[in-house]
């Protein structure tokens, strides 16, 4: 007979505190190396698994033990995944939290500068000596000045243009933000933000490995803090972190690897390579798709028909190379009949995969990158890209004081790339671009569009993701023909689907 037992659940951490303190039997067993424990013994404890979990938090030593040798000799790493750990993570920087984020397998909710106003917190970088960082404050309160400025401008003008929605506290939320959301282009990439950061005990391991070598201190520290609240925790499952508490148990190295000498190959290699070079310019294409599975609505025919059983795969797709236009279209109109906004497509859109080089704004990529289930590679900040401009700033001739501002954080930005190249970007605002390399499948992109071309998305985002799907529909008319906002996809659906 099926049963379930809940195992365990997140706690908030002062909760378990207060619990020790006053109503605890003594035994320090709050942890959830206990689950891992337990249920890495499973496979070969004979015992039911509620048995094993209660033996686990009764010796908590003895099932530390063995999540050290299960995981780290026999090489089980997935059962750390059972192990769960929530941070509040204040006082950050937009830009540290850029390589936090890079992390997939994990879960992110920050403070939304949409729907705050700014004052102009930030953090100072480490790098520099007392005569940059005196610089550098003063064009961050340059920039924040400019925010102040614009922002009740920016206000006048949405109100203006959204008169309808003024009527509810929603509607004039949401308009309020909007006017935000424009302003904060004119500040820079050390504004402080704060976030909720939840993960896996394996994910963090990792995350903890990479960070200690990132090139910029703020984020070498942001490791070492993790490190130092998860210890207390979950020691037995992130000893991979701390490579002389790991050789002293194990007797061997941990190298870390790419992790570890990654930046230092790439400009080995790039020093190998004749490169040709053509000087960066701002009237490249912001959204390029340079390549992408062929035959694409085929390829997706073939997928569902394999589903089915009784072929192999090449038998099914020279199946479809034998239906002509008509009638395939007719088989997606089948396929999608049904289909609403909340669907998500099946796994066969998983093998369609598009290669896109964007050259996006600071603000545009800090809601891209959220998007993890996507490959993204992406090159520094780069001022000889320009910057975005928002259509409300130039509507409401703000743009002098933006591009003054800017020609003052740069001017600053060039002296301290000289000392500093990855701490330098600090200074720089939301406004500010670079190049990413993006490798995404259909059914992630459906995803994307959803949300990023919905009408409640940001227009910097919105316009990105909306040229990447009008690419993408041109080689793939008949899968990607859903392909829309969530408000728009009634309309796209009846119009394919009667067409």
């Amino acid at each position: 007979m099926l049963e379930v037992k809940l195992a365990g659940f997140n706690i908030d951490y002062d909760a378990l505190e207060k619990l020790k303190k006053f109503g605890w039997d003594g035994k320090d067993n709050l942890t959830p190396e206990t689950i891992s424990a337990a249920y890495a013994r499973i496979s070969r404890d004979p015992r039911p698994v509620n048995q094993l979990r209660k033996e686990a938090r009764e010796e908590v030593d003895k099932a530390r033990k063995s999540n050290e040798n299960i995981v780290f000799k026999m090489g089980h790493h997935s059962v750390a995944e059972h192990a769960y750990l929530n941070f509040d993570i204040l006082g950050i920087s937009r830009l540290a939290v850029e390589s936090l984020e890079e992390a997939r397998l994990c879960s992110y909710t920050e403070k939304s500068q949409r729907y705050i106003t700014l004052e102009g917190d930030y953090v100072i970088p480490e790098e520099f000596n007392e005569k940059e960082k005196n610089l550098f404050r003063k064009i961050v309160g340059l920039q924040v000045d400019a925010y102040n400025k614009v922002l009740p401008v920016l206000h006048e003008y949405q109100k203006k243009i959204n008169i309808d929605k003024l009527n509810t506290k929603s509607g004039q939320n949401m308009v309020e933000g909007w006017a935000k959301e424009d302003a904060r282009y004119m500040v820079c990439l050390a504004t402080e933000c704060q976030l909720g950061f939840s993960t896996n005990a394996r994910n963090l391991e990792y995350i903890l490995r990479k960070l200690k070598y990132n090139p910029l201190s703020e984020v070498r520290r942001l490791s070492r803090i993790l490190y130092d609240r998860a210890k207390k925790v979950v020691p037995s499952l992130i000893i991979l972190s701390d490579p002389v508490a790991f050789k002293k148990q194990f007797g061997w190295e941990v190298s870390d690897g790419f992790l570890k000498t990654g930046l230092e190959k790439i400009e080995m290699i790039s020093k190998n390579i004749k490169i040709v070079s053509k000087k960066t310019s701002q009237t490249e294409r912001e959204v390029n798709l340079f390549d992408w599975t062929d035959n694409i609505d085929e390829k997706i025919i073939a997928g569902l028909l394999y589903q089915k059983g009784n072929m192999n795969y090449s038998q099914c797709l020279s199946s479809v190379k034998n239906i002509d236009k008509k009638k395939r279209k007719k088989i997606f109109k089948m396929f999608f009949e049904g289909f609403t906004e909340y669907d998500s497509m099946p796994r066969q859109f998983e093998f369609i995969n598009f290669c896109f080089e964007l050259i996006i704004s600071a603000s545009a990529f800090a809601q891209l990158k959220r998007h993890r289930m996507m490959t993204i590679i992406k090159q520094p900040y780069d001022i000889n890209l320009g910057i975005t401009i928002p259509p409300s700033i130039l509507i409401t001739n703000q743009e002098k004081i933006l591009k003054d501002i800017i020609k003052k954080t740069e001017n600053l930005y060039e002296k301290l790339y000289k000392k500093n190249k990855h701490a330098a970007a600090y200074v720089l605002t939301n406004a500010h671009r670079r190049k990413v390399l993006i490798n995404i499948n259909l059914r992630e992109l459906y995803h994307l569009a959803r949300l990023r071309m919905d009408s409640h998305a940001q227009w910097d985002i919105q316009n990105i993701v909306t040229s990447m799907v009008e690419a993408v529909k041109r080689v793939a008319p008949l899968s990607g023909a859903l392909l829309c906002g969530k408000d728009e996809f009634k309309k796209y659906y009846e119009k394919f689907i009667n067409s």
